[in-house]
């Protein structure tokens, strides 16, 4: 298991740990979700980049939280990208710390990289309980809890 981090945004830096908790994450999501062996990297960038890379690989022309990109190659899993910015701004509208939000997007990240998604209910029922499993080993909440009324 090989997670490579690359920081583009020097914002990122500033999270004393967070590079450290990120790829504990991954390594975490990787052998829950079967592949205990993968090889990935995580690029933390600013809004710009995460807007690009959107634009270009999914024709929405906004900065987005996180993006995946998978590999076709077995030793290599492929990319996730993370937005420092809107990162940021999700967590405080979530009244969530940064470092937890930021371990969310990452874990969230690598499990679409193994091939689970959320396009249907059907697959987010098992992907989401999944995720809410791996962030409660780290000590975050489940970001799917339903509030009660």
């Amino acid at each position: 298991m090989s997670v490579t981090l690359m920081i583009e945004e020097e914002k990122w830096r500033a999270r004393r740990g967070l590079a450290a908790r990120l790829r504990r994450a991954a390594a975490l999501a990787l052998s829950r979700g079967g592949n205990a062996d993968g090889t990935l990297t995580i690029l933390l960038a600013d809004d710009r980049k995460l807007r690009t890379l959107n634009v270009s690989f999914r024709g929405k022309d906004k900065a987005t939280n996180v993006l995946s990109f998978p590999s076709r190659h077995n030793e290599y899993l492929g990319d996730v990208a993370i937005a420092y910015g809107v990162t940021a701004v999700e967590a405080r509208a979530q009244k969530k710390s940064f470092s937890d939000h930021a371990t969310h997007l990452a874990v969230h990240g690598v499990l679409h990289l193994l091939g689970f998604d959320h396009e249907t209910a059907r697959a987010a029922r098992k992907m989401e309980p999944l995720e809410a499993s791996i962030l409660g080993e780290l000590g975050i909440k489940d970001p799917y809890a339903r509030k009660a009324a």
